[in-house]
């Protein structure tokens, strides 16, 4: 199957080798020139530097930004069996419901905060991760890092998470007074001030303590994962070297590795994330009182929907964030690789097959 995916993969538009010979030879005379120049650049940054990093963030606010405005309806109708399971049954009968009485554009409800609020989130969470991976590798030799690289992506995706959701909160939470509470408002720009009137901007940071709860867990499974089960399918699943594959091939590589890591991203953080919704849609309620009135099943009201939308998620995600790169000529480092001093010393150690 991955064999076929890889075979389709060779008529889309990013098709090609690593470097840009195969254009050269076809380009028109107008754009020879150009095309030669961008040979003998190579990369548009290098690797480290403010720009990249930088750009990294704009391939953050993309992939977060569109992939979660895209799955407003299935969101929507996520936090209403999480706060009220008696009404809405099931994921058919949310649906169901919410187009009876609120039409279909109803099931856009909550677009705007969540295009913007995940548009900073992205930025952060992707931005931020490159810039503490190099920094927390840079702590470490080469050996070290290598042999402790989960570790690395984990620290580095919690610390860019942190920041992420001090971003995302003041959104979250307008979002989900939206989606949740009739007739509370339709829109931001109503939301907004009634919260700021009715209960201070303190409101919009009551639920940033579960929000780090549900999306720290979240990131360092989506990060941790994600960078594993790469290496992991380069090594076991794709047939050649990564340097032999085209663009394409390492785009579907990208999106099934997102697949596999976002399933156990919603598994992971679920619990928190239905505290997250119960919290904003009830002012006086707190993390205790709701664990106790839902009890542990009650918490996992909804994790049916929140797999199959957080999985397409994040394979998105990391499709178009890897796709961004391949767009703006960024570097992209191979999966790590052991050093070739410590594969020496481990053959010679006979540790080493």
């Amino acid at each position: 199957m991955f064999s076929s995916l890889l075979e389709a993969a060779r008529s889309s538009p990013f098709h090609g080798p690593l470097t840009p010979a195969k254009c050269d030879a076809i380009a028109a005379p107008s754009q020879a020139m150009a095309a030669n120049a961008a040979s003998e650049l190579g990369d548009s940054c290098e690797f480290g530097s403010t720009k990249y990093f930088a750009l990294c963030g704009l391939g953050g606010i993309l992939s977060c930004g569109i992939t979660h405005t895209a799955v407003v309806p299935l969101d929507l109708v996520k936090c209403r069996l999480q706060v009220d399971a008696d009404k809405y049954k099931n994921v058919v009968n949310g649906f169901r419901v919410s187009v009876r009485e609120e039409g279909m554009r109803g099931l856009a409800k909550g677009w705007a905060p969540t295009f913007i609020g995940y548009s900073l989130q992205g930025l952060c969470k992707f931005g931020l991760y490159e810039v503490f991976k190099v920094g927390y590798n840079n702590l470490l030799d080469e050996e070290t890092a290598y042999t402790y690289r989960t570790f690395v992506y984990l620290a580095a995706s919690a610390s860019a998470e942190f920041f992420a959701d001090i971003a995302l909160s003041p959104l979250e939470a307008a979002k989900v007074r939206i989606q949740t509470m009739p007739g509370f408002a339709n829109t931001l720009r109503e939301a907004w001030p009634k919260m700021v009137q009715n209960e201070g901007y303190g409101t919009f940071y009551k639920g940033l303590a579960p929000l780090w709860g549900r999306q720290i867990p979240y990131t360092m499974m989506k990060f941790a994962c994600f960078e594993k089960t790469v290496e992991l399918l380069y090594k076991y699943v794709v047939p050649k070297p990564r340097a032999e594959c085209s663009k394409s091939e390492q785009l579907v590589v990208t999106f099934a590795a997102g697949y596999i890591a976002g399933v156990f991203c919603a598994i992971v953080s679920h619990p928190a994330d239905t505290v997250v919704s119960k919290l904003n849609q009830d002012k006086t309620a707190t993390v205790g009182s709701i664990m106790g009135k839902l009890g542990f099943a009650g918490v996992w009201k909804g994790l049916g929907p929140r797999i199959i939308m957080i999985g397409t998620l994040t394979a998105l995600q990391w499709f178009i964030y890897d796709a961004v790169k391949v767009w703006l000529r960024m570097p992209r480092p191979p999966p790590a690789e052991m050093p070739e001093s410590m594969r020496k010393r481990l053959e010679a150690e006979g540790k080493l097959n």
